[in-house]
């Protein structure tokens, strides 16, 4: 697969298969096609060659079974938190008792049971970002596609994020990828590592680290295997 914006050669060659259940991260330079490979895997754009395929189908356009979160949260301010993560199921034609009792799991699940009557300019922007994953949560997508989520996030709500979104994915046992510039959060994140090259992007690494199926805990951040993993995806990037 590979994708071209006109002169500008952005992705690939690269053939990457996920398998389901994995949380795979992606870090890689600026500029090096993180946000296209999304995009295509997505269907909102289409590879100029090869072709991107889910579940064996191949992807022509955005679908249900994809849910993105996008760096800003893109929350309708006049509807309430609950309203928002309802979004979806309303759409679909679901009954409102059903569509409000799936809302409320999905605010449960990232812990926002508290403010669902709230309106998302009366969140802080960690619970604005968790508000978007729930609503994304609710129309049940086999695949969440995450691009740097956390991005313009202080450091310690960033932190705490991973952490709820990592229990977020294994209680909900989603397939996801996991776009980010911060080597320490795709390392902490991760079933499996990728590491982008500079433009035109393919992949350079691709491993799993040894605590992949660990509890993320925060002593892990400390421990040595985590740091010589850490290192050697820093060190990936930088050759």
């Amino acid at each position: 697969m590979a994708h071209r914006y006109a002169a500008v050669h952005a992705l690939g060659p690269l053939d990457l298969e996920i398998a389901a259940g994995e949380l795979v991260t992606l870090v890689g330079p600026s500029g090096c096609g993180k946000t296209t490979l999304l995009g295509l895997l997505a269907g909102f754009l289409t590879p100029t060659e090869g072709e991107v395929r889910v579940g064996g189908a191949r992807v022509t356009k955005p679908g249900p079974d994809r849910g993105v979160v996008f760096q800003q949260p893109n929350l309708y301010p006049w509807f309430t938190v609950r309203d928002n993560v309802a979004l979806g199921p309303r759409l679909r034609g679901i009954g409102k008792a059903e569509r409000r009792a799936l809302a409320d799991r999905e605010l449960e699940r990232v812990g926002l049971s508290d403010f669902a009557g709230a309106r998302p300019y009366e969140l802080s922007g960690g619970m604005q970002q968790r508000t978007q994953i729930a609503r994304v949560l609710a129309n049940d997508p086999g695949i969440l596609l995450l691009d740097e989520p956390f991005g313009a996030l202080d450091a310690l709500t960033r932190e705490r994020l991973q952490h709820q979104l990592h229990d977020v994915w294994r209680t909900a046992t989603k397939t996801a990828l996991f776009i980010t510039h911060s080597v320490e959060e795709a390392t902490f994140l991760g079933t499996r590592v990728l590491v982008m090259s500079p433009r035109p992007g393919t992949i350079v690494f691709d491993e799993r680290p040894p605590f992949a199926h660990a509890e993320r805990t925060p002593e892990l951040r400390a421990a040595p295997e985590f740091v010589a993993f850490r290192e050697r995806v820093r060190a990936a990037i930088r050759e």
